[in-house]
């Protein structure tokens, strides 16, 4: 039996457990992984304008005006963003921000909060 916690591969949660000889589970996202099948290429790594890396839930700062189409005004350097949500693509970060609803955003905009 083996006491070392591992990170979960799929929502990056630091908890995940021993669970048998082949598999370990999360207790967040309840997803199960054997260890020695997990490669680097199974994680998605999104850094923000500092290099600090990014997690769904985490809160950002917009770090300069972004226009936005059909809006009648940009979304302005200093909001904060809550609650983001992590995709693969060109728009990385998945959110809502106040007054403007749904958004799509690069990573290279915002700084962790």
């Amino acid at each position: 039996m083996s006491d070392e916690m591992k990170t979960c591969p799929q929502c990056g949660s630091p908890y995940g457990y021993y669970l048998n000889d082949l598999a370990y589970a999360c207790p967040e996202c309840t997803h199960e992984w054997n260890p020695a099948e997990v490669g680097a290429q199974d994680v998605l790594v999104i850094k923000d304008s500092n290099g600090n890396i990014l997690q769904d839930g985490d809160a950002v700062i917009v770090i300069k005006d972004l226009p936005v189409k059909g809006a009648k005004g940009p979304i302005k350097a200093g909001t904060k963003v809550k609650n983001i949500r992590l995709t693969d693509g060109d728009h990385n970060i998945d959110c809502k921000i106040d007054g403007f609803g749904a958004m799509a955003l690069k990573s290279e905009f915002v700084r962790k909060a």
